[in-house]
């Protein structure tokens, strides 16, 4: 049971490095990642990430999109936790200059993060992050002629 309470602890601290990042600092997701070969990161702004030396760059460009932001909540549709793994889902919503916006936006985030104990605490080793907060059509997911340039 110690291991759930310890859980909780990673994801308070994980639920205030939201607040960093959209202040574009990502020390504090940082700090939780796994070093792990096997880690990913999958964010809104480019394909996944795998591995330390991946994952901190694109974490450090992540953050840079982001400025002058206010956390508005974070609401957990699942948490699910064993011994070996544990995940939530959640919707991040927040408000912030993304880009180069010169006016604070609201965004909001389903975000999926897989935790793994190592060395004695729960790290993150998969978050994954998109944009997709409602409904969308079946022709949402065909890609677009720019996508298929990239």
């Amino acid at each position: 049971m110690a291991a759930f309470a310890d859980l909780d602890a990673v994801i308070e601290r994980y639920h205030a490095a939201i607040g960093d990042f959209i202040q574009g600092r990502a020390e504090g997701f940082e700090t939780l990642y796994s070093r792990g070969d096997d880690a990913t990161l999958a964010n809104p702004f480019g394909p996944p990430a795998r591995g330390w030396s991946q994952i901190s760059r694109t974490l450090a460009g992540a953050a840079a999109n982001y400025r002058d932001g206010e956390v508005r909540g974070v609401e957990t549709v699942v948490r699910v936790v064993t011994a070996e793994l544990a995940y939530t889902v959640e919707m991040e919503r927040f408000t912030a200059r993304v880009g180069g916006s010169e006016e604070a936006r609201p965004v909001t985030l389903r975000v999926t993060t897989v935790f793994r104990p190592e060395d004695g605490a729960w790290r993150i080793v998969h978050r994954h992050a998109d944009p997709i907060a409602a409904p969308r059509g079946a022709d949402s997911v065909v890609e677009t002629s720019r996508a298929r340039r990239s």
